[in-house]
């Protein structure tokens, strides 16, 4: 690895891959045994970073906003605060650190190989994922969601299973996070060139009448704002890989010409492949949280057990996240607070839910007589229906404006389809009976309501939404007006629409794009594991690919 101000001004690679995230860095890691690979991050490194490596910074990593944080706000024009990676590792980086696989039907839809796909995901997992141990908190989640009905207990398992489960960890057992850019070490030191702070502007082309545009290289600034050339050698098969992920991707292809029409012509930029697609199809899983105070200190934990219902929701907790400086500057604690007997308080994604955003919009606050309570407990940790597995409700992405480190545009529309929003009430109804059952009943007081615990977590400036006076009384009122984002968006370079099934972009040559924007459903669990697995996969079948088309008989064994 190095800067990319030690970089020439102009080279020349078999690969350039963009985007060194969560499937970028397998993908280069793997091509690099064979081929000379270039990995672009517009981010810098992971290691030695704390924010990054200590599972306790979780809450206020996310939320750093100075310019060199491994995260980037940005906020969906729903009004939901959400963070995309701007580090070596990606998502990888800056997430709860659940990992688990998809399951058989889903790798079946995408057209992937069974057994390739185990063989990738083992692959990863020697590398990053691990078994975490539960505390007593995390064990209370999960004997309450058995006894809820939540079955079959199916143990630890890295597998997609219905019932409850403990499932992988990218934290060892030292609250360590190990991330996608661990698998370097698979790379050929001879093959791969990493730059880090490297800005793609776009992606050049060569454009003649008559033929197809072809992808010949790229423009990236380094940190200090000089231009770099990166070209592909004049071998026939080379390809620039777009890995920037679903906001990222879909950007840079418009910001290069390639998009709807009218919509890059409005911002002068020179089209080159009429593609409407492009930026269509964005999905989010949306999140919605109950706040559940406890009278017993909990454990620092993130997410480690899961409840995935036959109601289409899962169940999630996380809990004992110290407090960030954020939540203070929210008033949201008192003096009594610290001394009162419970170490939780808001985790997983505390800072990016209580954001400055939000607090500047005035967020809504308990009501009548539990916001005394609210006051007194402080920050609460939480248990949420986790995330729809594959949100029906889709949205799109558009140009703010030609610059590639501002954010796009992006709608999720979450709720918008009847069925995502039927699965959060069904899920907060589970919650209900995992808080009432007896294996929690050390983490609860007895005498908080669900009405109570309702009218406390719409007291939690978690987006920029209005509230309404009847959230506690209407479920449906109160997942539309306390929606959050898991961080699991996908879409907008989707198979089919913008790429085919071997992820090359349509109506264009030489060049693909890998990562979570071609996905047409959501994983159903934290997608990082089918991620990282989808960099191994491709960079396997491009290189067989290669191999027969020069000559070779079998190609390489996926």
């Amino acid at each position: 690895m190095k800067d990319a101000t030690q970089a020439a001004n102009v080279s020349y690679y078999d690969y350039i891959i963009v985007g060194g995230g969560t499937a970028g860095r397998p993908l280069a890691a793997t091509l690099s045994e064979r081929f000379r690979v270039l990995l672009l991050e517009r981010g810098g490194s992971p290691y030695g970073d704390e924010r990054v490596e200590d599972m306790t910074r979780f809450t206020d990593t996310l939320a750093d906003t100075s310019p060199g944080s491994p995260v980037q706000r940005f906020v969906s024009e729903d009004g939901v605060i959400n963070s995309r990676p701007r580090v070596l590792g990606g998502g990888s980086c800056i997430n709860a650190g659940f990992y688990t696989r998809a399951d058989d039907d889903y790798l079946r839809g995408a057209g992937w190989d069974l057994e390739a796909t185990g063989a990738a995901y083992r692959w990863v997992e020697d590398v990053v994922a691990f078994h975490p141990e539960l505390g007593p908190w995390q064990a209370a989640l999960q004997a309450g969601l058995l006894e809820s009905g939540i079955t079959p207990d199916n143990g630890f398992t890295f597998d997609h299973l219905d019932g409850t489960k403990v499932g992988g960890s990218i934290f060892d057992a030292d609250g360590r996070r190990h991330t996608a850019a661990d698998l370097l070490r698979y790379a050929r030191a001879d093959g791969i060139d990493v730059l880090l702070w490297a800005r793609v502007a776009k992606i050049l082309f060569n454009v003649r009448a008559g033929r197809r545009p072809v992808a010949r290289g790229v423009v990236f600034h380094d940190s200090k704002g000089r231009i770099h050339k990166a070209y592909l050698n004049a071998r026939r098969g080379n390809e620039i890989i777009l890995s920037a992920g679903a906001l990222g991707s879909s950007q840079l292809l418009m910001l290069s010409g390639v998009g709807p029409a009218d919509h890059l012509r409005s911002f002068g930029i020179t089209l080159v492949h009429d593609q409407p697609e492009v930026g269509q199809g964005m999905s989010d899983n949306p999140m919605n949280a109950i706040y559940v105070p406890s009278p017993s200190p909990v454990e620092i934990s993130l997410i480690q057990v899961v409840g995935i219902t036959q109601v289409g929701s899962y169940i999630e907790g996380s809990s004992g996240a110290r407090h960030s400086a954020s939540a203070r500057n929210f008033g949201m604690f008192s003096p009594q607070a610290r001394s009162f007997p419970t170490t939780a308080v808001l985790a997983d994604g505390a800072a990016g839910h209580c954001a400055p955003e939000a607090a500047h919009a005035g967020g809504h606050r308990a009501r009548g007589g539990d916001d005394e309570a609210a006051r007194r407990l402080g920050l609460p940790r939480r248990l949420h229906p986790g995330e729809d597995p594959r949100p029906a409700s889709t949205g799109h992405l558009e140009l703010r404006n030609r610059n590639p480190d501002d954010n796009p545009s992006v709608t999720f529309n979450y709720f918008s389809h009847p069925e995502d929003l039927r699965r959060c009430v069904a899920g907060l109804s589970v919650i209900e009976r995992v808080i009432q059952s007896k294996a929690f009943e050390d983490f609860t007081y007895p005498s908080f309501s669900m009405e109570t615990l309702l009218n406390m977590s719409t007291g939690f400036p978690v987006n920029l939404l209005p509230r309404h006076d009847n959230d506690t009384t209407s479920l449906e009122q109160f997942c539309r007006d306390t929606v959050m984002t898991i961080w699991h968006y996908h879409g907008g370079c989707q198979v089919g629409r913008v790429v085919d099934t071997e992820y090359r972009v349509l109506g264009v040559d030489a060049l693909r794009v890998i990562d979570g924007s071609t996905f047409n459903a959501s994983p159903g669990t934290n997608p990082q594991a089918t991620v990282m697995m989808l960099g191994r996969y491709m960079g396997l079948k491009i290189q067989s690919e290669r191999l027969k088309a020069e000559g070779g008989k079998e190609g390489i064994k996926l």
